[in-house]
């Protein structure tokens, strides 16, 4: 006999014990498993204003009052950025694409692959708040593809981009400030010590 459950976007046949300990659904926002690997990164460039944020600032960096991203406006200020493109800092595969509702609205999460030191080591990247989703998970994606628009999470926040750089892949989408940033990394700095050669 077979119990069946719904993990991310298909349904897998389980033994009876294991669909008795894993009964509940993932985390809402969790990355869905899959089997495709991300590419190896040839690097990261900024996520708005391709490849160096030109014409976006950062209104809330990395671990200002406990912010576990980087906040992306556009220098015009206001609800100007609405509808802008979002792109997808390196190659990756897309792993969630929905809108979560709450204070986040639209989210994707991308997985990445690089290669540091000799080794391949993957992070995840956040993009929240978006007004527009133009990916779906499993998408195998290049750098500076667009994963969608600037939005206001349903009109809770001025138009911006929530993006976050994760050391630790399918964490939990949690609050977006955090006094651990365990598994988070400081956006800004890793892109530029990532950068294209």
């Amino acid at each position: 006999m077979f119990a069946w459950t719904l993990w991310g976007c298909g349904v897998a046949p389980m033994e009876p014990a294991q669909a008795v300990a894993e009964a509940r659904l993932p985390e809402l926002g969790a990355p869905a498993p899959g089997p495709v690997p991300p590419p190896v990164a040839d690097g990261f460039d900024f996520p708005v204003g391709p490849p160096d944020a030109s014409g976006y600032y950062d209104a809330q960096p990395f671990g200002r009052n406990t912010h576990l991203g980087a906040d992306w406006n556009a220098v015009t200020g206001g609800n100007t950025d609405l509808g802008a493109p979002v792109h997808v800092v390196a190659h990756g595969v897309v792993t969630f694409a929905a809108d979560i509702g709450g204070g986040w609205g639209n989210v994707v999460r991308v997985r990445h692959r690089y290669e540091e030191e000799g080794s391949l080591r993957d992070v995840e990247s956040l993009y929240g708040h978006l007004d527009r989703v133009d990916v779906a998970p499993g998408e195998v994606l290049e750098r500076g593809a667009t994963v969608g628009t600037i939005g206001d999470a349903h009109r809770n926040y001025i138009a911006h981009l929530h993006f976050e750089v994760r050391s630790v892949v399918g964490l939990p989408v949690g609050p977006g400030y955090a006094a651990d940033s365990t598994g988070y990394l400081d956006p800004t700095g890793f892109l530029q010590a990532h950068r294209p050669k």
